[in-house]
């Protein structure tokens, strides 16, 4: 089946559901068996990740449907949901490392991943080392003995690096080690890291795959051998999703495939738009041909989503913040991937290799409204801005 069939019907089944389209939400906790030769058979079931209802933390049909079908879209052998997109960076993280272990993480992961691998990371004796974004195969010259996982984020989702997963998943793998992807800017829909080689490809079903911005989810997704330690990492720490968050996550899966294709022309439109007007010094957004990502974004990629990058020739904090306070449509906020149009001012952390570009530019997250209603806010909006520089 294509994709956009494909992302309608994964997951569905028919003898689970009991005829029913759309799995209902199926709350649980304790489950009661008829005996306890039928409690041990089931228990053990479930240690072998098999889909049994055993007990409401290791899920039910409800929770099913979606990991089946985002293994499905990812091409993985299973999927662990997570109660939001940092908690499946983490257990990815996690499920790979043990105290000792050095990890190669991409420069241009964002600062929650940062954070958790600056401090928790640390503190249990694993140590992180930041690669630039743009080394690709060069990363075999920082991989160590005691390297276990490389961590990606392509494109990062505020400087917009393309990375060579192919180039980095081969080099880590003839060393040992895993590659964990975040795929959340592209979504399963627009790219398939496991397909690239890596073993675990992470999403923040927040953005995209829930769609609406109602529900914190992620998700993991990955190769039999990676997936098996991102298990033993979410059941040790005791991780499990609200099956009704679950259920808005499956049901906004299902127009995942036209919402996007609405975001990436909206995007594409006010990214050409942004490129001709004066102030700005460059549009980060690897689908158009002048990005330097754009040539491995068309090789890996299929889409481009609606979340871009704007760097200013002359900016000021006063300046970022008179076309902010002033907008219309593109209202402040964190996250993205909704049905709603965001913005949001940008000063990337670097620890690889400087960032040199003016700061502070904006992140723009183009929603499903007419283009040319936010084309005509972001006109607004920069007027402002340039009326405030020095």
């Amino acid at each position: 089946m294509k994709k956009p069939t494909r992302i309608i019907r994964a997951g569905l089944d028919k003898k689970r559901n009991g005829g029913v389209v759309n799995t209902p939400v199926i709350r649980a906790s304790t489950v009661v068996y008829d005996s306890v030769a039928v409690m041990r058979e089931t228990h053990e079931k479930s240690l072998k990740r098999e889909k049994v209802l055993s007990y409401g933390r290791r899920g039910t049909a409800t929770h099913w449907t979606l990991q089946d079908a985002l293994t499905d879209l990812a091409g993985g052998a299973d999927t662990v949901l997570t109660p939001s997109g940092l908690s499946a960076c983490t257990i990815a993280i996690l499920g790979c490392v043990k105290a000792g272990d050095h990890i190669l993480v991409s420069d241009s992961a964002y600062e929650p991943t940062r954070l958790f691998c600056n401090g928790f990371l640390k503190d249990m004796g694993v140590e992180t080392e930041y690669f630039d974004s743009l080394i690709g195969a060069g990363v075999a010259n920082l991989l160590r003995d005691n390297t276990t996982l490389v961590f990606c984020e392509s494109p990062g989702s505020h400087t917009f690096e393309v990375q060579d997963i192919p180039a980095i998943s081969a080099a880590a793998r003839a060393h040992g080690a895993k590659v964990a992807v975040d795929n959340t800017w592209a979504s399963p829909a627009f790219c398939r890291p496991l397909a690239l080689g890596a073993h675990l490809s992470v999403e923040a079903a927040t953005k995209y795959i829930v769609g609406h911005s109602d529900v914190m989810l992620g998700a993991v997704t990955g190769t039999d051998d990676a997936i098996a330690g991102v298990h033993k990492a979410a059941s040790a720490i005791g991780f499990a999703t609200s099956p009704d968050d679950v259920y808005l996550a499956t049901r906004g899966l299902r127009t995942l495939g036209v919402r996007l294709r609405q975001h990436q022309e909206n995007a594409w439109a006010v990214a050409q738009w942004l490129q001709a007007q004066p102030a700005v010094k460059r549009v980060l957004y690897p689908p158009l041909p002048s990005d330097p990502g754009h040539a491995l974004w068309k090789r890996d990629f299929t889409g481009g989503s609606g979340l871009m990058g704007v760097l200013f020739r002359e900016t000021s904090p006063k300046a970022m913040a008179a076309m902010i306070d002033g907008m219309k449509l593109f209202a402040l906020g964190f996250s993205w991937g909704g049905y709603e149009s965001l913005i949001a001012p940008t000063n990337p952390q670097r620890s690889a290799k400087p960032w040199t570009e003016p700061v502070p530019g904006v992140r723009l997250h183009v929603g499903l409204e007419d283009v040319d209603d936010l084309i005509a806010d972001l006109a607004a909006g920069l007027d402002r801005f340039q009326a405030a520089l020095p």
